[in-house]
């Protein structure tokens, strides 16, 4: 029996260390931006993922309708950029 499980040892040994250095950190990286998109508030100047700088003029549910230099635009919460955002708010 302890044979079987020093056959095993490593693949356990291999699942943790993929699970704390992986996969928990993706996890807690989303509910941080699922948490962010939630606390988004009219006036909050945003960077999308896609590179538009933008300030927030209208809030839904699931959208969000940004004020650019060029007009309005309306996309989806989860299209804004919660680390280029919030390097903006530090300057």
């Amino acid at each position: 029996m302890l044979e079987n499980l020093n056959k095993f040892a490593p693949f356990l040994l291999m699942f943790v260390v993929i699970y704390f250095f992986m996969i928990r950190p993706q996890q807690k990286k989303a509910k941080q931006e699922k948490v962010f998109e939630s606390e988004l508030k009219v006036g909050d100047k945003v960077i999308t993922k896609s590179g538009l700088h933008g300030k927030v003029s209208e809030l839904s549910e699931t959208t969000v309708v940004i004020e650019t230099m060029a007009g309005k635009l309306k996309m989806e919460r989860s299209a804004i950029s919660m680390e280029m955002s919030a390097s903006l708010a530090k300057k």
